[in-house]
């Protein structure tokens, strides 16, 4: 009689999201973004220096084309591609961390080594921006009918001073929480990723996701550094942006060698 051999079925591995960073290597991180600024810096404010203009430009699109009512929004939703714009960036602190020389064209001419995968990413993050807009466009009709948008200046007013307004101003910023968090969680970690493994962008973002939750405080503390500097872009109408945006991408890559390489060497 033939004796069938045990199987021994395998142990469950290690749970390895979870870095146990506490919160303050946020702001490791950030330093760590501004000594990468530092190297060479003229690479990097040159890149700040073409994000500011292209914001302005969009800026000066939307009033072009009457859509000034959308500004407040489209603010917002510029975080949910920044961290795509940000890749030459990603790039500058990987040669620097390397060693490999580095040059603006290398940062503007970046060769992924998901190759096209990164230029999906990069749609969805435009799509869920598209997506973020309509959703703030249809809860104004909810809250105010189907009344015809009048120019940005009467539209803060409305928000500021009217009941209503202030309404519209809880509930919209309870849903642009929720974009605000889902769209950080997805590409807090995908666009780098994209760059230093092979891989395909739904992976990524997923991954993303995963070790955002599985390392949230720090995250959290991340996303707060990331939400105040914003903000002190657009109090100073942007221009802050040119040193901002830099230190904030170097940050990411920072951040990224932190929890998500350090996820897979444990």
């Amino acid at each position: 009689m033939t004796r069938i051999p045990e199987i021994v079925p395998p142990l469950p591995r290690a749970h390895t999201l979870g870095r146990d960073l506490p919160a303050s290597a946020a702001f490791d991180w950030l330093y760590a973004g501004w000594r990468d600024l530092k190297a060479r810096p003229g690479l990097s404010l040159s890149y700040g220096l073409a994000v500011f203009i292209a914001s302005l430009a969009v800026i000066a699109g939307l009033f072009a084309l009457a859509l000034d009512y959308v500004l407040f929004p489209a603010l917002a939703g510029f975080m949910v591609v920044g961290p795509a714009l940000a890749i030459g960036l990603y790039e500058k602190s990987r040669r620097i961390a390397a060693g490999e020389p580095v040059t603006l064209q290398d940062m503007i001419i970046v060769r992924p080594r998901s190759g096209s995968q990164i230029l999906f990413t990069g749609l969805l993050l435009c799509l869920l921006l598209l997506v973020w807009m309509r959703a703030a466009v249809l809860l104004y009709a909810l809250f105010f009918g189907l009344l015809p948008f009048s120019d940005l200046g009467a539209v803060a007013g409305t928000m500021f001073t009217t009941p209503l307004g202030g309404a519209l101003m809880v509930v919209g910023g309870l849903v642009g929480g929720v974009f605000a968090a889902f769209s950080f969680a997805i590409s807090a970690f995908s666009v780098p990723m994209l760059l230093d493994e092979r891989t395909d962008a739904l992976t990524a973002m997923g991954t993303s996701m995963a070790l955002v939750w599985n390392n949230l405080n720090v995250m959290l503390t991340w996303g707060a550094i990331v939400a105040g500097l914003f903000a002190l872009c657009v109090a100073t109408g942007l221009a802050a942006l040119i040193v901002v945006f830099p230190l904030l991408g170097h940050g990411t890559w920072h951040a990224y060698v932190a929890v998500c390489r350090g996820s897979r060497t444990t």
